[in-house]
């Protein structure tokens, strides 16, 4: 699982240490950022279900409709956690059973 830390605003707050990666055996994006400083929860999370964001542009555009903004991504940033994705993964056991899903 990679993640990389970038800055998220949303118009009012700005979270310097947002986290945006890939997760392998959910095969989808996660962005994370505005945790609450009592319990951790993050006021903004996606990327929790299987495949619920393939790709890099899907997981920009949900926060964006949400009112954030993701900035501080590097190129070098984008390149490491798009090679993570690499070839489609078949899947998981727990989901071929239906379990997982």
């Amino acid at each position: 699982m990679s993640r990389h830390t970038v800055q998220i605003t949303n118009g009012t707050e700005t979270d310097e240490q947002g986290m945006i990666g890939y997760d392998p055996p959910l095969r989808t994006f996660f962005l994370q950022a505005f945790p609450d400083p009592e319990t951790d929860e993050c006021a903004l999370w996606l990327g929790a279900f299987i495949e619920e964001y393939p790709t890099l542009e899907s997981i920009i555009e949900a926060a964006r409709a949400q009112g954030y903004e993701v900035r501080g991504m590097t190129q070098k940033m984008m390149l490491a956690v798009l090679k993570e994705v690499g070839p489609r993964r078949p899947p998981s056991i727990g989901e071929q059973l239906g379990i997982v899903r």
